[in-house]
C-alpha cells in the first residue's frame, strides 16, 4: 500500500525534469501578467463618444489614466465606459471636462520595481532553461551536459552474466593466448621472477563472426579484475578534442583500479592508418589515434592495464598501432576446421531439444568454411522452423533446410517459373552437377535444385570432403570448369546462353585473373605478382602509385585470363557433350523432383569416368594424359644423399643404387 502523502520515485523523477520547470515558470509568468492587468467592469468606447458624452452633459465623474492614455468616465445613469485616446488628446479631455464642471482624477500607473525586473528577466531565464534542456538531451541527461570527455566504456560488474573459456569453441589457439593473460593477472610474481613482461597490447583479428567479441567477454568472465569494455565509435564526437580526452579519461580509470583490462571493440574506427585520406589533413580522428599511442607506450611505466582490441580488418591499422610495445601479440581467429565447428555446434545445441539420429559430425562436414556466428544462425533457423512446423524436437531435416537459408536465403516458393524457363534452369544446374561429378579435383556434389532460394533460380551445391587451405593449379583449372558447366550445357541444348550464368562468369573471371597476377600459374609470364590485387584500402593512396605493369603485360595478362576461361569452358563443354544422355536424365528426374542429392546423382551417373588430371604445368596446355608426377617418400624420414665415398650410376625407377 502506498502512503498518498508521501512523493513516490516516479513522482521525484517527474519534478527533476527540466521540461517541466520550464512549463511551470511560464504558467506563473502568465498568472502574474494577468493579475497586475487587472479585471475590467468599463464597457470599450471610442475617443468620438467620449467628447460628445462630456459636451452633452451625461458625465458625472472621471479617471484619467495618463501612462496608458486612457479615460474612464462614470455617466449620469451609472454606467461605465472607457476609451485609448490617441497621443496628444489627453490634455483636450482635460480641458472639455474641466469646462464641463466635472471631477476627475489623474493617475501616474507605475509598474513596481519587482513586477518590472521579473517581467525583464523572465525571457532571459526561459532561453537558458530551453539550452540547458535540449543539452541534455544530446548528452543523455541533465548530469552529463558538461561531461563531453569523460570515457563512455562500460564496467563489466559482478551481477553481468559471467562468459567463461568452456563457452568458447573452435577457437583453442586463441584461448591458449588468452589464458596466459588471465594468468599473468592472477600470479604476476610467476613471470616476474625470470624477467618476463606480459604484453601490453593483444590484437584479435578475423573475419566477422568467428568469435573476436566473445573471446574478449570469456577474458572478463575468467580474469577476476575490473574490465573495461569500449566501441572504437564511441571516442568519436562532434566536437574537437573529445576523442583524446576520452582516451585519457579511459586509460586513467583502469589505471586507478590497476591491474585492469581494456577491451576496444571495432578499434579500427580510430586506429586506421594516417594520412590515408585525399590531400591528408589532421583530423579528431587522429588526435585521438594519437593519444591512444601515447597511453600505450608513454612515459608512465606503472603498467598494470592490458589493452585487448578486435577488428575485420588488420590491414587498415597505423603501423605504429601494431609494433612491439603496444600491440605486442596478434592473435588471427579465423573460422573454425571441422572438429571446430562441431564443437561449436555442441556449445549453441545446449539447452535444445534434438532427435536421437541427429549427429553434428554431419552438420560440421556439411558446413565447410562456416563461422561461429553461421552455426549460430543454423541452430537458432532450424529451432525456428521446428517451432513452425509444430514439433517437438530439431530433426536432421529441419538442420539441413537451415544450412541451405543460410547459404542461399530462403526458399521463394512465390517465385512461379513457366516451364520453359525451369527447364533450362534444369539443364544449367545439371550442367554444373554433371562437369563436377566427372572432374577429378572437383568437390562432390551433395545437392542440386531448381527451387529458387534468395536471388537465384537454384543452385548446386558441392562440398569438399576436409578442410584445405591451399589449391594447386590444376585443382583451380577444376573450379574453373565446375563454375562453367552450367553456361557449358546452355550452349550445347539450346546454342543460345542465357543471363543465369553472370555470377558463374564473374567469379571464374576472379580466380582466373588471380592465377595469373598474384598466384603466378601463367608459364608466360611467370612467378610475378601484378598489381596491387586490389589490397589498397585507402584511395587516396593509390593516386601516388603507379601501375606497375606495362601495357603490353596488361594486354599479356588479359590474354592468360581470357585462356584460362577457354580451357575451363572447353573442358566443361566437352563433358556435357560425351555425357549428354546422362544430361538428359539428370533433367528429367530434377524436374520431377526439383531436388537431387549425392545417392541420386551416383545412380544416374554410374557410367561417367573420371578425367585424367592435368598434365604438367606448361602454361596455358589443355588437359590431356601426360606423364605421372614425381613420386615422393612415403615415410617420415627426408630424402638422403649419397653417403661419402659411394658411387651412384644410372638406375631405373624402383631400383637400389649399388656401391
Amino acid at each position: 500500500m502506498v502512503d498518498a502523502g508521501r512523493p513516490t520515485p516516479e513522482r521525484k523523477r517527474f519534478f527533476r525534469r527540466p521540461l517541466v520547470w520550464i512549463v511551470l515558470i511560464a504558467l506563473i509568468a502568465v498568472l502574474i501578467g494577468s493579475f497586475w492587468s487587472g479585471g475590467s467592469d468599463y464597457e470599450e468606447a471610442t475617443t468620438s463618444e467620449v467628447l460628445k458624452d462630456i459636451n452633452d452633459g451625461n458625465v458625472k465623474e472621471a479617471n484619467l489614466l495618463d501612462k496608458e492614455q486612457l479615460v474612464q468616465l462614470t455617466k449620469s445613469d451609472g454606467s461605465q465606459v472607457e476609451a485609448y485616446l490617441p497621443a496628444g488628446m489627453m490634455e483636450t479631455v482635460a480641458t472639455e471636462l474641466e469646462d464641463a464642471g466635472v471631477k476627475f482624477d489623474t493617475e501616474v500607473n507605475e509598474t513596481s520595481v519587482f513586477v518590472s525586473f521579473l517581467l525583464s528577466l523572465l525571457p532571459i531565464v526561459l532561453i537558458v532553461l530551453l539550452l540547458l534542456f535540449f543539452m541534455s538531451q544530446m548528452q543523455g541527461g541533465g548530469s552529463r551536459v558538461l561531461n563531453f570527455g569523460k570515457s563512455k566504456a562500460k564496467m563489466v560488474s559482478k551481477d553481468t552474466p559471467k562468459t567463461t573459456f568452456d563457452d568458447v569453441a573452435g577457437a583453442d589457439e586463441a584461448v591458449e593466448e588468452l589464458r596466459e593473460i588471465k594468468d599473468f593477472l592472477e600470479d604476476p610474481k610467476k613471470y616476474q621472477e625470470i624477467g618476463a613482461k606480459i604484453p601490453k597490447g593483444v590484437l584479435l583479428f578475423g573475419p566477422p563472426g568467428t568469435g573476436k567479441t566473445l573471446l574478449a567477454r570469456a577474458v572478463a568472465g575468467e580474469a577476476g579484475v575490473p574490465f573495461y569494455s569500449i566501441s572504437g565509435s564511441d571516442f568519436v564526437e562532434m566536437f574537437v578534442g573529445v576523442g583524446a580526452s576520452r582516451v585519457r579519461d579511459l586509460f586513467t580509470q583502469a589505471k586507478e583500479n590497476a591491474p585492469a583490462i581494456v577491451f576496444v571493440d571495432e578499434i579500427d574506427a580510430v586506429g586506421r592508418h594516417r594520412g590515408a585520406g585525399m590531400g591528408g589533413g589532421h583530423d579528431e580522428r587522429e588526435q585521438t589515434l594519437n593519444q591512444l599511442l601515447v597511453e600505450m607506450d608513454g612515459f608512465d611505466t606503472r603498467g598494470g592495464v592490458i589493452l585487448i582490441a578486435a577488428t575485420n580488418r588488420p590491414d587498415i591499422l597505423d603501423p605504429a598501432l601494431l609494433r612491439p610495445g603496444r600491440f605486442d601479440r596478434q592473435i588471427p581467429v579465423d573460422a573454425p576446421d571441422k572438429e571446430g565447428r562441431q564443437a561449436i555446434l555442441a556449445v549453441h545445441a545446449k539447452g535444445k531439444p534434438f532427435v536421437p539420429n541427429v549427429e553434428f559430425e554431419t552438420i560440421a562436414r556439411r558446413t565447410p568454411g562456416f563461422s561461429g556466428a553461421d552455426l549460430e544462425n543454423v541452430i537458432n533457423e532450424a529451432a525456428l522452423l521446428t517451432a513452425r512446423h509444430n514439433e517437438k524436437a530439431i530433426s536432421a531435416a529441419s538442420l539441413e533446410e537451415a544450412i541451405d537459408r543460410v547459404i542461399a536465403g530462403p526458399e521463394r516458393k512465390g517465385r512461379v517459373m513457366g516451364d520453359a524457363e525451369k527447364k533450362m534452369t534444369a539443364y544449367h544446374e545439371a550442367g554444373h552437377a554433371l562437369v563436377a561429378h566427372a572432374l577429378p579435383h572437383a568437390a562432390p556434389v551433395h545437392k542440386l535444385t531448381i527451387l529458387p532460394r534468395g536471388r537465384s533460380l537454384g543452385h548446386t551445391l558441392v562440398l569438399p570432403t576436409e578442410d584445405k587451405y591451399t589449391q594447386t593449379r590444376s585443382e583451380m583449372i577444376d573450379t574453373l570448369a565446375y563454375a562453367l558447366g552450367g553456361r557449358a550445357a546452355e550452349e550445347l541444348v539450346y546454342h543460345d546462353p542465357t543471363t543465369g550464368a553472370s555470377n558463374d562468369i564473374e567469379k571464374a573471371t576472379k580466380v582466373a585473373r588471380a592465377m595469373v597476377t598474384e598466384y603466378g600459374m601463367s608459364a608466360k609470364l611467370g612467378a610475378v605478382k601484378y598489381g596491387s590485387g586490389g589490397s589498397e584500402p585507402f584511395l587516396g593512396r593509390e593516386y601516388g602509385h603507379q601501375k606497375d605493369y606495362s601495357d603490353d603485360v596488361a594486354a599479356d595478362i588479359d590474354a592468360e585470363v581470357r585462356a584460362l576461361i577457354e580451357i575451363a569452358h572447353d573442358e566443361a563443354y566437352a563433358i556435357v557433350t560425351e555425357y549428354r544422355d546422362v544430361l538428359d536424365q539428370m533433367v528429367t528426374e530434377l524436374l520431377e523432383k526439383e531436388t537431387l542429392n549425392t545417392e541420386d546423382l551416383e545412380r544416374i551417373a554410374t557410367r561417367v569416368v573420371k578425367r585424367p588430371p592435368m598434365s604438367p604445368f606448361n602454361g596455358t596446355a589443355k588437359r590431356k594424359l601426360g606423364e605421372p608426377p614425381v613420386s615422393t617418400p612415403n615415410g617420415s624420414k627426408p630424402a638422403e644423399g649419397p653417403e661419402e665415398g659411394i658411387e651412384v650410376g644410372p638406375s631405373t625407377e624402383g631400383q637400389t643404387p649399388q656401391p
